[in-house]
């Protein structure tokens, strides 16, 4: 019997499978996915394990895609959809200002972006019935959930960065697909210990398809006047997660497993040479690498940038993280959501059914207008706009009327989303919503449709299938079309 790494086993080759597996489930470095390993048995002509796909790299317009979700839900109508000649228990505080986009008018407090909304696509028209506060419906395409549901479940559809990943899109020894600051719902744990909100994740294609996700430790300039409602901005920067930090696995563990093969004792020697361990030294290599490559730590550290241009991004942490997000491009990573938090009592992301203008005014609309333009006019001098497709949208809308309390309430019949770059045609108002820019009155556009679109730009066939827990094939829109109207 072999004897590896103190873990009896058996199989036919000799190599114990659930080391192999093991090793080759580190989730947070899903960039070294089972059909880019596996690569070199389709040159081969081996076949490739069960349920899997080997497929030759998808070109498209866009190389990467960078999808800002604003958790909680962005109210269209004090954003891009205004309506100043609504009653102003519709309209609200804010005034709109004309934009480089001939009419398009935009909120007042947006006036760098304004500058730039003749290069995007303003699409007003996103509905959908799912209400719940995750990102799984804009990272999926799928409104069928449990609205209920809180927590990421292996059963949810993976997203589209688990497709990348599944795909084997992106560089070598580079994470296919990054998230941050943190995972949604990190910020919440203070009120819900260990949640994590629905959406990036690998679901039902295993969880060696998440994304890497970073870690953050915010800091904040004041205390909150008030438990809820009161906006503090986050400052910080997204850090690459330690050795230490991953779950069962630290530093010296990982070290042996990458020893594997200098343990197998000499009387084993046939063994060596057997494709089966050549693929394991492989996969753990390139699990090694990932956690100490300098190029995907590079993208991390931001001392590599000027302070003139951190300043332009913003030292806080959605700056920060933009800025951080250019550079994974740079890298080669082809999908990176960065998502809006909450943070204990800091502030409630855009869920603000109170103080919703006090939110906007004082947080959340500075924070994006500084930080948005700065990374679009970032990747164009970078030559870098054309190939990569930016999205910022949320996960549903909010209520044409303001309650009571000075704010907005859930409404995911009428969204929006915001999209430059990467095959994009610029100068778009695509759909166009009533009075009130509570439903469509033109053009709807599903979730799937947005994601469609995406997986479009990026060369991908919205319409490919993939396995689900039980074998059957699962469309990875999940009824989306494309938008063609929007791609250049």
């Amino acid at each position: 019997m072999l004897r590896i790494l103190d873990h009896a086993s058996r199989l036919c080759d000799g190599v114990s499978r659930r080391d192999a597996m093991q090793v080759g489930a580190l989730s947070l470095f899903a960039g070294m996915s089972l059909p880019r390993l596996l690569r070199g048995a389709e040159a081969t002509g081996e076949s490739p394990s069960a349920g899997v796909r080997v497929v030759s790299r998808p070109t498209g317009a866009a190389k990467s895609v960078i999808l800002y979700n604003l958790l909680g839900g962005p109210s269209q109508m004090d954003m891009f959809d205004m309506k100043p000649l609504a009653p102003v228990e519709v309209r609200g505080e804010f005034s709109p200002i004309d934009t480089t986009l001939p009419g398009l008018q935009i909120c007042e407090h947006l006036p760098n972006t304004a500058r730039f909304m003749d290069r995007s696509c303003v699409v007003r028209t996103v509905t959908h019935g799912y209400n719940a506060h995750n990102p799984l419906p804009i990272l999926t395409g799928f409104t069928g959930g449990n609205f209920a549901q809180i927590k990421a479940e292996p059963t949810d559809p993976p997203d589209i960065g688990a497709i990348c990943q599944y795909l084997g899109l992106g560089a070598e020894n580079l994470p296919g697909a990054v998230c941050m600051p943190c995972y949604p719902g990190w910020g919440e744990s203070v009120n819900y210990p260990g949640i994590r909100r629905p959406g990036p994740y690998g679901g039902y294609l295993g969880s060696q398809y998440d994304p890497l996700f970073s870690t953050c430790s915010p800091t904040f300039d004041r205390q909150p006047k008030m438990a809820h409602y009161d906006p503090v901005i986050a400052l910080g920067e997204p850090q690459m997660p330690s050795l230490g930090s991953l779950p069962e696995m630290t530093a010296n563990r990982l070290d042996l497993r990458r020893t594997l093969i200098d343990q197998l004792d000499d009387q084993f020697e046939g063994i060596r040479s057997s494709r089966a361990l050549d693929r394991l030294d492989k996969f753990q290599s390139r699990a090694y690498s990932l956690l100490c490559s300098s190029k995907t730590r590079d993208a991390f550290d931001l001392s590599h940038e000027s302070a003139a241009l951190r300043e332009r991004y913003g030292r806080h942490l959605t700056g920060s993280s933009f800025l951080v997000a250019r550079r994974l491009v740079e890298a080669g990573v082809p999908f990176i959501s960065i998502h809006a938090e909450i943070f204990g009592n800091n502030g409630h992301a855009y869920d603000m059914h109170e103080n919703n203008f006090g939110m906007l005014k004082q947080c959340n609309l500075p924070v994006l207008d500084q930080a948005w333009p700065a990374l679009i006019e970032d990747l164009d001098a970078r030559g870098l706009l054309d190939s990569t497709l930016v999205v910022v949208m949320g996960e549903m809308g909010r209520t044409p009327r303001i309650n009571a309390k000075a704010g907005r309430d859930h409404w995911p019949l009428c969204g929006f989303s915001l999209l430059a770059g990467g095959g994009i045609k610029p100068g778009m108002i695509y759909g166009a919503t009533d009075k009130q820019a509570a439903y469509p009155t033109q053009n709807p556009v599903s979730p799937g449709d947005l994601v469609a679109t995406i997986y479009h730009l990026l060369g991908i066939d919205p319409h490919l299938t993939v396995p689900d827990r039980t074998g059957r094939p699962m469309p990875i829109a999940h009824g989306g079309e494309p938008i063609y109207d929007i791609v250049a």
